[in-house]
């Protein structure tokens, strides 16, 4: 299994912040579904103010790029959800390539000891 950390903004309102926290409430099963047939093992989605991390593991050779595309294109419903969410967040800017940017990791703790990246 391979972790991804990845971090977007939501827009800086808050009916914006509280509607997302409420859709995530009650994920549509269409989404959960679509997001284990893309090959997510598990989620986590984690906010502070306006900063959403995203916790995500894959299965092993998995690119989560491309597990997400295939996500997104699996129904439209799903499709639906994601321009949904698209709504509630800040625009990437152009470096990031994509609406969640990675997050660079810089220490580990784990059962082999401290890791610095």
């Amino acid at each position: 299994m391979t972790r991804h950390v990845l971090t977007v903004e939501l827009r800086n309102d808050p009916a914006a912040i509280a509607a997302y926290r409420e859709h995530h409430n009650h994920v549509w099963p269409e989404v959960v579904e679509s997001l284990r047939r893309a090959g997510v093992e598990q989620m986590d989605i984690h906010l502070l103010g306006r900063r959403l991390v995203m916790i995500v593991e894959l299965r092993d050779g998995l690119d989560y790029r491309r597990v997400f595309e295939s996500h997104e294109a699996s129904s439209p419903r799903v499709a639906e959800w994601e321009r949904l969410m698209r709504s509630l967040l800040e625009p990437p800017d152009s470096t990031s390539g994509g609406w969640w940017t990675p997050m660079e990791q810089v220490f580990s703790l784990n059962g082999r000891g401290a890791v610095a990246r």
